[in-house]
């Protein structure tokens, strides 16, 4: 039986490309080399795409990209291969930009497709699409910059142009401190900051604009952040439930890739049914927005009241050595080499 062409491609021109890196070689170290003729590419930071000459698994994070060799026709590269296996995090990588080019290609690849991954890569969005199916979450505002202003957009998506000071206030009187504030479109927790005051919130906002010119600000809660890891196209699996411990204040992109005690609890210290109940949103959520494959979704356990707050969803998890989604699969009896066999597997089928 021959081997399947597997295109794995990672890297990308977001703010997460280092993260890419970091999983695509664990990835690459553990893909069964009887079963797959490896075709490693490496997307840079300016968008040149490259075949990626060596797996170097021992890569140091954030590790410069070495020993490639430009690929002249990337139309014509990818169509020589069966299955494309996007290890791309954020933007152009996980919002729906570089499945929609599989998609035209006519290539099976593995993961989301391409509603469901422009949807679950824009939290605003995420939020709508969540409110829909029912799932509690934080209270949020929503804005946009707008040159040197900003739009707030109401529930009913009525606009309204602020100043700056003026969405301050307008946020402190709808939602209660401390609050996150994020980019809609980033991962890794970049871009992130906790407010705590009007004059932390216009820092954090001002910040966020740098990575995107959507921002959501929703009220802090306090309990347990806990993450589900979801497999399957139309019979979706959940894994058990970790816990995240973070080393800082609260998960950021430091205290996720660069500081070593940030811990995680697998499986998570919860009651049996508010375990189940985890479970059982986490597979809603990834229907809600069309998931195909593979994701991993977010939520906190309110410590007064045990009540379940969905966060988000993430289309690609990271795939570290280090990352929840692999590891929540193999405390549920799924080694990493299964995983990856059933999601290259699960791309064939739809």
């Amino acid at each position: 039986m021959s081997k399947i062409k597997l295109g794995v491609i990672f890297g990308g021109m977001s703010t997460e490309n280092e993260v890419s890196v970091s999983s695509a070689n664990s990835i690459l170290k553990n893909l069964n080399q009887e079963k797959y003729d490896i075709y490693p590419i490496y997307i840079g930071k300016d968008g040149i795409w490259y075949q990626y000459k060596e797996q170097q698994e021992d890569r140091k994070f954030g590790e410069q990209v070495t020993n490639q060799e430009k690929i002249e026709n990337v139309m014509e590269y990818l169509k020589k291969l069966d299955i494309l296996f996007p290890v791309l995090h954020g933007l152009y990588g996980e919002d729906g930009t570089i499945q929609g080019l599989f998609k035209l290609l006519n290539k099976p690849f593995v993961g989301c497709g391409v509603l469901a991954s422009s949807i679950g890569m824009d939290k605003a969005y995420t939020k709508i699409i969540f409110d829909r199916a029912g799932l509690k979450q934080a209270k949020y505002e929503y804005i946009r910059k707008y040159n040197e202003q900003y739009i707030y957009v109401d529930k009913s998506f009525n606009e309204e142009i602020l100043a700056i000071n003026e969405v301050v206030e307008r946020i402190a009187n709808n939602l209660t401190f401390p609050m996150f504030i994020k980019p809609a479109n980033s991962g890794s927790s970049v871009g992130i900051n906790k407010a705590k005051n009007k004059e932390e919130l216009k820092t954090s906002i001002e910040y966020a604009t740098k990575f995107d010119e959507k921002i959501l600000i929703e009220e802090g809660i306090c309990g347990k952040e806990v993450e589900c890891a979801v497999l399957g196209n139309e019979d979706v699996i959940a894994s058990c439930v970790g816990e995240i411990k973070p080393a800082e204040e609260f998960y950021s992109y430091d205290a996720k890739y660069k500081n070593e005690e940030s811990k995680t609890d697998i499986p998570a210290n919860l009651p049996k049914e508010i375990e189940n109940e985890i479970r059982k949103q986490a597979i809603k959520a990834f229907k809600s927005i069309d998931g195909k494959g593979l994701s991993r979704v977010d939520f906190f356990v309110e410590n007064e009241t045990n009540q379940i707050y969905i966060n988000e969803i993430n289309t690609f998890p990271g795939f570290t050595n280090i990352s929840m989604y692999p590891k929540l699969f193999q405390a549920s009896g799924i080694s990493y080499q299964q995983l990856l066999d059933q999601i290259i597997e699960l791309s064939k089928t739809y």
